[in-house]
């Protein structure tokens, strides 16, 4: 099993759709580092030499450096604290978990709130005479 930044690539996936499981790099981060390091599209990780595996893990520490898993999790989070501490409207946001970026509130953002769903009764249709 290939383990890069932390992470266990799924066997079975190609390639350029696996490293997208590593947290910061997506479908064209992926595409580029199969291109660079000339690995097929279609290659599974379950049929990537040892050899090739290596080279994607070194591709990904020297020009991703800082910037994917753990560490951007690390800015991510440091980010949001700033924002709370200096209590400006986002981090107000933040503290009591509401959308940050202008979206509505009164019907949407259910998992941003953390609701449930409510059933809305209809109305009921009185029997037709006829």
């Amino acid at each position: 099993m290939a383990r890069i930044a932390g992470v266990d690539l799924p066997r079975h996936k190609r390639t350029e759709i696996a490293l997208c499981y590593i947290y910061g790099l997506g479908r064209t981060s992926a595409r580029k580092i199969c291109e660079k390091l000339g690995i097929p599209e279609t290659r599974r990780v379950q049929d990537l030499t040892e050899d090739e595996v290596n080279r994607i893990r070194e591709e990904i520490d020297k020009n991703w450096a800082g910037k994917v898993e753990g560490d951007l999790r690390r800015v991510e989070g440091l980010n949001v604290k700033r924002l709370i501490e200096i209590n400006c409207y986002r981090g107000q946001r933040h503290r009591r978990g509401l959308p940050t970026r202008g979206q509505r509130t009164k019907t949407n953002a259910r998992t941003r709130r953390g609701r449930k769903r409510m059933t809305v009764a209809g109305k009921k249709i009185a029997p037709s005479k006829g």
